[in-house]
């Protein structure tokens, strides 16, 4: 794979940028400012599949920006009982967005990794995340430099697992895909979403992740990366 490979293609959340503990202390700023008396923890035990659940409807082109951005917080409201007019839910959800940005957690070995990566590799970003949040959230945490392309799914029109946002990818970088690997923490949406282009793909286990592969290259800590890069 070493020799093979001469650009290395990331997911941003849940593979570099940790976004369910940037999250929790989202929540617990805006909760506070809108002066919400609710259970913190609950309400991210419950929030946490919702947004997920979301997330993968984006994905498939099934539900809207907007409508994930409310729905996802009217839903985990509702499962508590917690009453919360739409005006609050439509103002949490611009402030939690703005928030969100500001928090700037990596996964443990993240920078060490791209500095040792970048020495060898060109590195790119392939997003499905928001536009304007995932350009705050890579200089916040001082890792945008690193790499020299980014490729986000507002840009393109689709979301990832669909193959034209890797083509649109590799062709900004100017990659071929048998030269090129993306890692992310998604089976479906980066692993197999690379396959289908003809590019490889490491699996990231965030620690979120019961069943493992034995086809798919899996790493539990992005120091692991150097044992294939």
């Amino acid at each position: 794979m070493k020799k093979t490979i001469k650009h290395v293609f990331f997911d941003l959340d849940h593979t570099l940028w940790d976004f369910d503990r940037n999250s929790g202390l989202t929540f617990k700023k805006i909760f506070e400012v809108h002066r919400l008396d609710i259970n913190l923890n609950e309400f991210l035990e419950v929030y946490k599949p919702i947004n997920l659940k979301y997330w993968k409807l984006y994905r498939e082109e099934r539900v809207s920006k907007p409508d994930l951005r409310y729905g996802r917080l009217k839903e985990a409201f509702d499962y508590l009982e917690f009453k919360v007019d739409d005006e609050t839910i439509n103002k949490l959800s611009v402030d939690y967005i703005g928030h969100l940005t500001t928090f700037k957690h990596l996964f443990d070995g993240t920078k060490d990794i791209l500095e040792y990566l970048r020495q060898k590799y060109e590195l790119h970003i392939i997003t499905n995340g928001f536009e304007e949040a995932q350009e705050r959230k890579m200089t916040n945490s001082e890792i945008k430099h690193y790499f020299k392309t980014i490729t986000n799914s507002e840009m393109v029109g689709v979301k990832k697992p669909n193959p034209k946002i890797f083509k649109f990818a590799l062709e900004l970088a100017k990659a071929d895909p048998k030269e090129s690997i993306m890692i992310g923490d998604s089976l479906e949406a980066d692993i197999e979403g690379a396959h289908k282009v003809g590019m490889s793909g490491i699996l990231f286990n965030n620690g979120e992740m019961q069943n493992l592969f034995d086809d798919i290259t899996t790493i539990s800590h992005l120091e692991e990366l150097k044992n294939y890069l």
